[in-house]
């Protein structure tokens, strides 16, 4: 979540998750400055250098293990969202929401609408609405089954914001001065342009995945930071809150929050933009040559790969890190023809770029309209797309009340 939700993620398949404790139970202890029995047995924190504040989860995950099939047995949770500015590109696609459909028949799955993020840097307030809605429709024309998975938008569950303000009493200002994208934005907008949201969301961010009690989180690259802060304030708050302490209170005791793990791309899930292949495609880019919009009409998206960017090596090849542009066009290729990289580089190895740009965008064209179509079958149902949202904050709802009620209780509050 963030710029995405935490939510640029990883492509088909993965191998069983590897968590590996290096931080000794004294750093932990100093950390929180806390007493002998906080840590726990088994416990699967583990450090990790080079993030501003000492983080403790494993980044380099790809799937959990796949669950069983006993009736019995509880699926795990998986949490994502992106944020509702600028138009769906083919990198949110490839990267996330294409994925989202696998999982979704695996795992309980919660997508959502992050309205709320979208508001941290200057926005028009005419457009928040719209585009929260044309943001769901694409979810759901790219195969989200509200059979399986709920669809909702973040504001119309207000325990995130609830949460949020709960969590914030309990992070230390110091963790969120040292994030890397909050440096980044206000760098670039200037301190009289940034509000206090810019610095906090990451707590919003937090909110987002703790209130759900979620398993695994899908991250990119450009988001490890926040998940390891969201698994720190687990773990704070679980400390200062929980246990025995809200035991007293007449809550169950033990972990108030569940501490969750990252989901990690494997190489080539990352789509880059088409000017410049060392850069990630986004939302942001101020040159919309630069990414492939979902809704892009035939004769926008030939036009764009007509004029992407190339080079004047002979044939196309994988992986030669002289050639990022190369790399990048070539692994959109194999993502959208759903060709292994192998196949792709017997098809394409002797090609020049005037074949190649002919056969990627006939691929492009043919994987994206049926997308459109039921795109615009689903946003000309207001009806129908009003229904799902409902019904998707309202199970949304359910389950983030049992966890805001677990927390007020933990801190002390007043019972309703």
């Amino acid at each position: 979540m963030g710029g995405a939700l935490l939510s640029h993620f990883f492509v088909s398949s993965y191998s069983s998750p590897r968590v590996v404790s290096s931080l000794s139970r004294s750093a932990l202890r100093s950390k929180f400055n806390e007493k002998p029995g906080f840590i726990r047995r088994n416990s699967k924190l583990t450090g990790h250098k080079g993030c501003g504040f000492r983080c403790y989860c494993n980044v380099s995950l790809s799937e959990p293990p796949v669950p069983e099939t006993s009736s019995r047995f509880v699926r795990k949770r998986i949490v994502s969202g992106v944020q509702p500015t600028g138009s769906i590109h083919l990198g949110n696609y490839l990267g996330a929401i294409k994925n989202w459909i696998e999982l979704q028949n695996t795992y309980e799955t919660l997508f959502f609408i992050v309205d709320l993020h979208a508001i941290t840097l200057p926005y028009e307030t005419q457009q928040l609405s719209k585009a929260t809605r044309d943001t769901a429709a694409i979810y759901l024309a790219c195969g989200i089954d509200t059979s399986k998975a709920s669809v909702f938008v973040q504001s119309h569950v207000r325990a995130h914001v609830e949460l949020m303000w709960l969590l914030s009493s309990a992070t230390p200002i110091g963790w969120l001065n040292k994030m890397i994208q909050f440096k980044e934005k206000s760098r670039k907008a200037g301190d009289e342009n940034v509000g206090v949201a810019l610095l906090t969301y990451p707590v919003l961010m937090a909110s987002d995945i703790l209130l759900y009690q979620s398993d695994f989180v899908p991250v990119g690259e450009d988001q490890k930071q926040h998940l390891e802060l969201t698994r720190e304030i687990a773990e704070r708050v679980n400390y200062l809150y929980g246990g025995r302490k809200w035991k007293k209170l007449g809550g169950r005791g033990g972990a108030i929050f569940k501490v969750p793990e990252p989901l990690i791309p494997p190489a080539g899930a990352r789509v880059m933009s088409l000017t410049d292949g060392l850069s990630k495609m986004s939302k942001s880019a101020p040159s919309d040559q630069s990414r492939i919009n979902l809704l892009d009409p035939k004769d926008v998206i030939a036009n764009k790969i007509k004029r992407c960017k190339t080079d004047s090596f002979a044939g196309l090849e994988f992986d030669n890190p002289e050639r990022p542009e190369c790399n990048n066009l070539l692994s959109v290729y194999q993502l959208i023809s759903g060709k292994t990289k192998q196949e792709v580089t017997e098809e394409c190895r002797d090609m020049n770029w005037g074949a190649f740009k002919t056969l990627l965008t006939d691929a492009l064209i043919e994987h994206l309209h049926p997308i459109q179509v039921r795109y615009e079958e689903i946003i000309s149902d207001s009806a129908y797309l009003d229904g799902v949202l409902a019904k998707g904050a309202a199970k949304a709802t359910d389950i983030a009340d049992v966890t805001l009620n677990n927390i007020y209780q933990a801190m002390g509050f007043l019972q309703r």
